[in-house]
Parts: C-alpha cells; structure tokens; sequence
C-alpha cells in the first residue's frame, strides 16, 4: 500500500464535495466507501467534512473505486453520490467540477434550463510510448441526459436508465473547461425541462482491471418559472375600491423568492428593484426548502392601502433568483404584469332649493 498517495486522495474527494455539502441548513452525515477491484469487497469510513486519512484497505493490483456518499440526518433522510474516484497502479486521475451562474447551491450544482453551465475536467498522469499499458495513455469522457419526468425531482431516481449523449477519448494531461450554453435534457417544452446532465471519466479495461469510473458529476436543470395575476385585467379602470386579486407562481426556482410591487405609470421595461414601487401586502414568500422548485398562490386584498392616489398604476409579480448576470445584475425577473386607472373620486351633482 502507498499510504502517502491514499491519504492525498482522500482529502481531495472531501474538499470537492462535503464542505459545499455542510453549507446548507440540513446537517448530514458523510461516508468515503472504498471498493477493491477485481472482488468488489466494499468497506465504509465514516468522515468529516474537511480533513485527510489514509484507506482502510490496501490498494489491491486491480486497483479501488472511492465513493463520497452524504446523507441527510433528518426526514426524509436523502443520499447522494458527490463524487467517485477509481485508483489503479499505472491508472491516471481524472477530476470533474461543474459551475453554474447559480452559486447557491449546496450539495449537487445546479441551474435553470434557459442558463448555460460549465464542466471543468483535469486529467493527469497520462503516459506516453509503445511501452506502456493501454489504459495509461487516454482517459474516456461520457455525457449522460436524464429527464426527472413531469413534476419530477430526481427523487430515487434510476440513473441506469439515463441516455448517452456524446463519447470521446482525453489524450492530453491538463485542465479544459467545456462551456454548454444549453442543456440538452429530453422534453417537449425546453423551458420547463426537469432533469439532469451527467458528466464522467472512465478508465480504459485491461487484464488488471475493467473499464472504472475515474470521476463523475451531475447538474440538476430546472425549469422557468412562470405566473398570472387574476382579479385585473390590464388597462382596467377601477372606480372606487380596488378588487381583491390572486397571484400565482408555478415553477419557481430552488433559492428564489416571489412578491408583487406597484408603482405609478406604465410597465417600464426593466425589473430592477424600484425604489419608487411599494411591496403588496401579504404578496412576499421565500421557497421553503431550497432544494426543488416550488408553486405558489396568494389570494390578495385590501391591498389599496399602498395605491397613495389616483392615477395610472402597475403592479407586477416578480421573483428573485441567484441568476444575477451583466445584463440583469437584481437577478428580478417579471412573471406578470397589469396596468391600470384608479379613480377613486366621488362626484356629486345636484341643486339647491328653497322654499319660502
């Protein structure tokens, strides 16, 4: 055994995985699985979320599969697989890291099916020559597309039954970075794709050893979101008192919040935070767990007493995501809109008699 070379490859499966893991409010308990080649003999170590340890097992000639496992310690107990290395003798390394514009994320990345992501790969150890055993010269790359189904959130998931997309071979040693400005999940309407990309680096078979998992990630995609506001039609002209109206969110994204504004005027075309716009009462929700997407519906009314007068007003129902870019640094998005006419002025006609 190389107890030197084990210990560094413990620590930097930690580091990739379990501290993003204990970012979230959910506490979870964390476990390295080591799996020795050519038996499949398994064995798991329990560990903290940062730190380094030598293998329980000695690396056989086969080589050993490295599993990070973390699982939520509270209802409904859910486990991922954050990252997966294979350690051979003369087998290179491969890690594989996704970014996203959504860097809230705690346990697996993830982004909405309009944003584009990125999968960082480094590969080393690669050897060169007519002397050396095959497996040591390439690395094979795979793209994996899963859909979640309607509603789906990935939960018990099957991921056997995920499609392969693409295949090629790294031949080089060094870092790349593959930029995909759309996902490519299976699914009719492509804003509201639920599901997943699946990226992964495998060992080339040999005598030894068969093909192995190197290393291997997944960004979850998720939907646009999209919403209504009923009760008002635009361009309405409400005398009196202002109807009692709905606002409905579907979709709305992990991470995000979801409130209606009003302000005087018409619609302006950006959905920056108004300092001239008043918060509807009873109209602000934050997603309640932050892991899946999440529908919303609030009756709303009495909600005047921010109309300070008469006029042409807007009210909007925006949300606020992670996704804060160049080109829209809030992060607010519109979902509706209605514009309408408020006078609430009481006019009197009549005359004035008297008799003698």
């Amino acid at each position: 055994m190389n107890p030197i070379f084990n210990r560094i490859f413990l620590s930097t499966v930690a580091a990739c995985g379990i501290a993003n893991a204990q970012n979230s409010a959910v506490n979870y308990d964390n476990i390295i699985r080591q799996v020795q080649m050519p038996d499949g003999f398994e064995w798991d170590v329990p560990v903290n979320p940062t730190g380094e340890q030598a293998s329980a097992l000695e690396i056989n000639p086969g080589g050993a599969r490295f599993e990070l496992h973390t699982q939520m310690n509270v209802s409904p107990f859910t486990s991922f697989v954050l990252d997966s290395k294979y350690v051979g003798s003369y087998v290179p390394i491969a890690q594989i890291a996704i970014r996203s514009e959504d860097t809230t994320w705690t346990v697996i990345p993830r982004t909405r099916a309009d944003r584009p992501f990125f999968v960082d790969v480094t590969v080393t150890g690669l050897l060169a020559g007519d002397d050396v055993p095959v497996p040591s010269k390439s690395v094979k790359f795979f793209r994996h597309v899963q859909s979640y189904g309607a509603g789906g959130t990935g939960e018990n998931l099957d991921r056997s039954q995920a499609t392969l997309l693409t295949q090629w071979q790294i031949g080089q040693n060094g870092p790349q970075t593959l930029t995909f400005e759309f996902n490519e999940v299976p699914g009719g309407n492509l804003l509201k794709i639920r599901g997943e990309e699946r990226f992964s680096a495998y060992s080339l078979a040999d005598y030894q050893a068969p093909e192995q998992q190197l290393s291997s990630q997944y960004i979850e995609i998720w939907p646009v979101a999209d919403g209504s506001i009923s009760g008002i039609t635009h361009n309405e002209q409400i005398r009196f008192r202002v109807p009692a109206i709905t606002l409905a969110a579907n979709d709305l994204y992990p991470g995000s919040s979801v409130y209606a504004q009003v302000y005087k005027g018409d619609k302006r075309d950006d959905t920056v935070f108004r300092v001239d716009a008043f918060l509807v009462p009873g109209s602000h929700r934050s997603n309640p767990s932050g892991m899946v997407p999440w529908d919303v519906m609030l009756p709303i009314d009495y909600w005047d007493t921010v109309l300070m007068e008469d006029g042409r007003w807007t009210i909007e129902l925006v949300t606020e995501t992670p996704f804060k870019t160049t080109e829209n640094p809030s992060g607010i998005e519109r979902l509706a809109f209605a514009t309408f006419d408020l006078d609430r002025t009481i006019e009197m006609n009549g005359t004035f008699t008297t008799v003698e």
